[in-house]
């Protein structure tokens, strides 16, 4: 008898049957165990608190009132007449001219108008998880490598690698300065690129920082662009989270470097070698909508991507309803302010949550996160020990956040924590459980003499995970931590 299961494999290409899409790393599978139970204060109060998912829920009601009095947006109407049938039909690759342009307005308007964007040279895509691949389609071949600071967002190694086959080259990055990026450490990282015969065809940075919450110095811009003009490569500036800087010294675009920067722009041929990554899902909380760009100065880049985009267009009526609210000044100009005033109160009150239980974060002025440094819970220092202490945050205390390893951190102990996609109430909730678990962890490492005089340690108000046992799959391993010397 034939075994079917067996020879199922057989059909499939080798792309289909690769271990390389990055599914496997903590930071899905922690998804995936929020998805099994999932909390709700209601129906479900023990269950998993989702703080591993970087979304905008602060700000949907100033969408939902602009559309409930603009409702022609969204009943496809132009005026009296109905534009159902112009959006219907098959759209041109390079988007609706009305929402390139109303988007190149509202990307320069987040910058304060220091930065001029043309809407011809803007690549609509599905997102920026398809900007990212296709411009490493065509900025790399197959074996070549970008480097990449650590921590970075787990994602990228799915995103840059698994179609493309290119290479990400970490640029180790530590505490000691706040893991800002270094001239050495590029350099360190470019020497070991070379060790392993690879082609360096870039240097890809998120500003702000997923998941370091930090909007990057303009300092540490003109340092990394002053490096890829000497090398002669390509910088990747993925924007995503450039409307979420809520505190000064703000953010400031590689654009704005390079426009002030203009000589050297010039002699290295800059403007074609720097390249934006953007989307609509963090600033303004729309990641369903599948909205990203790729904006380059480079008319190659723009040509072949826009070829490329045909794999993942924006629909026509997501383009006509985002063309008519980015296309408001008044709204875009009061949600944007008021968005970053949200955004901070909800990063202090996780702040003060966490200062209050004795856990420290790295100061930080942007995104929908923290970088959670609870390197003083682990039993051992070392990344062991920290995929064991994020089992017992996920299943003890039911709370996703994602380990560090998952970033591609050189340090172990340190978490990203999301807090702009639940309730205040619900982020008060997660600093409860996580205050208990503090302590009785405390309680535990203490003398047991210390345990008798301090009396019984208090129990933890959430049962989820008292009797649950850990997946045997997540036992500890390096699995994260990939060779990356």
């Amino acid at each position: 008898m034939v075994n079917k299961v067996a020879d199922e494999p057989q059909l499939l290409s080798k792309k289909a049957g690769c271990n390389t899409h990055g599914q496997d790393s903590s930071y899905f599978l922690g998804w995936e165990e929020y998805e099994k139970n999932p909390f709700d204060a209601i129906t479900n109060p023990s269950g998993i608190i989702q703080m591993g998912l970087a979304e905008n829920q602060l700000s949907f009601d100033l969408v939902e009132e602009w559309l409930e009095k603009n409702p022609d947006a969204l009943g496809l109407r132009r005026g009296a007449a109905s534009v159902f049938r112009e959006l219907a039909l098959f759209q041109d690759y390079h988007g609706l001219p009305a929402f390139k342009n109303a988007l190149a307005r509202f990307m320069s308007e987040q910058r304060d108008y220091k930065v001029a964007f043309d809407p011809s040279n803007i690549v609509l895509t599905a997102g920026a998880t398809s900007a990212n691949e296709a411009l490493m389609f065509c900025l790399a071949d197959q074996g070549d490598a970008f480097l990449i600071p650590t921590p970075y967002y787990p994602g990228f190694d799915r995103d840059l690698k698994w179609r493309t086959g290119a290479e990400i080259v970490p640029v180790h990055c530590t505490s000691a300065n706040g893991f800002r990026v270094t001239r050495s450490a590029l350099d360190d990282a470019y020497r070991r690129a070379q060790k392993r015969r690879l082609r360096v065809k870039g240097v890809l940075i998120t500003n702000p920082s997923n998941p370091l919450g930090t909007a990057v110095p303009r300092a540490d811009l003109e340092m990394i662009v002053d490096f890829v003009a000497a090398k002669g490569i390509h910088l990747v500036s993925d924007e995503i989270y450039s409307g979420t800087a809520f505190s000064e010294p703000g953010f400031v675009s590689v654009l704005e470097v390079l426009a002030a920067r203009a000589p050297l722009a010039t002699e290295f041929a800059l403007d074609d070698r720097v390249h934006v990554v953007y989307s609509l899902s963090k600033d303004l909380g729309l990641p369903g909508f599948r909205v990203g760009a790729i904006y380059s100065s480079n008319p190659a880049v723009v040509s072949a991507a826009t070829k490329m985009s045909s794999f993942g267009l924006v629909s026509s009526q997501t383009q006509y309803l985002l063309a008519a609210l980015l296309g408001d000044k008044d709204f875009t100009r009061r949600y944007l302010a008021e968005n970053k005033r949200r955004i901070k109160e909800r990063h202090d009150q996780l702040v003060d949550g966490l200062k209050e239980i004795g856990i420290a974060c790295l100061e930080s002025n942007a995104g929908l996160f923290c970088w959670v440094n609870m390197s003083h819970l682990m039993h051992t220092r070392s990344f062991e020990g920290e995929m064991t202490l994020w089992k017992k945050v996920v299943f003890d205390v039911g709370l996703n956040i994602s380990p560090g390893s998952s970033c591609h951190c050189s340090e172990p102990g340190w978490f990203r924590v999301c807090f702009a996609n639940m309730s205040a109430k619900t982020l008060d909730v997660a600093m409860q459980r996580l205050g208990e678990f503090v302590q009785t962890s405390s309680c535990k490492a203490a003398p047991a003499a210390l345990r008798r005089a301090a009396g019984p340690a208090r129990s933890m108000s959430c049962p989820l995970a008292m009797n649950m046992k850990w997946a045997l799959r997540l036992t500890p391993s390096f699995a994260d931590r990939k060779a990356e010397r």
